[in-house]
């Protein structure tokens, strides 16, 4: 796991989108889905902390949240859990754990097949929002991309590591659920 907490880390309020007016209301009612990768919360072994952070900075947005699912690391599980959140219909699907190099970290390994478009620009940000400060922030080999209408981003499981990546998910999210519905302004704000 990579991104570990550090003074300073927490975004200072929602960020501005920087969106065009017509996509603003875009996260205001759009449904997310959590999913929390790990083989000891799911075996009760811990509590998981990273899934009701990630829910709770996500609904700080506006964005409305589905109750979090909890997935051993195990291809199988998080596939399951991810195919079943856009069935559901979810814009927005965020996982958290299972992005670093140990070898029970799969996530990327589950979620790159399922992918029909790749974001690698957003994950690459994600991987440097605060590399400066915790330089094993670039050790995280989560993906983003679409499957279906909805948007998928593999987060890192430390607490740091999910606020920064709700950091830098928040000022393109309007924009890329919009794109995404197959609106939103493509020249630059």
């Amino acid at each position: 796991m990579t991104g570990a907490d550090e003074p300073g880390a927490e975004p200072s309020g929602p960020p501005a989108t920087g969106a065009p007016a017509t996509s603003a209301d875009v996260t205001s009612g759009a449904r997310a889905a959590v999913i929390t990768v790990s083989d000891r919360s799911s075996r009760g072994e811990r509590p998981d902390t990273g899934g009701p952070l990630l829910a709770g900075l996500l609904a700080d947005l506006g964005l409305d949240l589905s109750p979090v699912v909890l997935v051993p690391d195990e291809v199988g599980a998080v596939q399951d859990a991810l195919r079943a959140a856009v069935a559901a219909g979810h814009d927005l699907v965020v996982t958290t754990g299972g992005t670093g190099l140990s070898p029970r970290d799969i996530t990327p390994e589950a979620t790159r097949p399922l992918l029909e478009r790749e974001a690698p620009g957003l994950a690459e940000a994600l991987r440097h929002r605060n590399a400066e400060a915790v330089p094993t922030a670039i050790l995280s080999r989560g993906v983003a991309g679409t499957i279906g209408r909805s948007l998928v981003v593999n987060l890192p499981g430390s607490t740091g590591g999910i606020r920064d990546g709700v950091a830098v998910l928040g000022p393109v999210l309007d924009h890329a659920l919009a794109q995404q519905r197959g609106g939103g302004d493509h020249r630059a704000s």
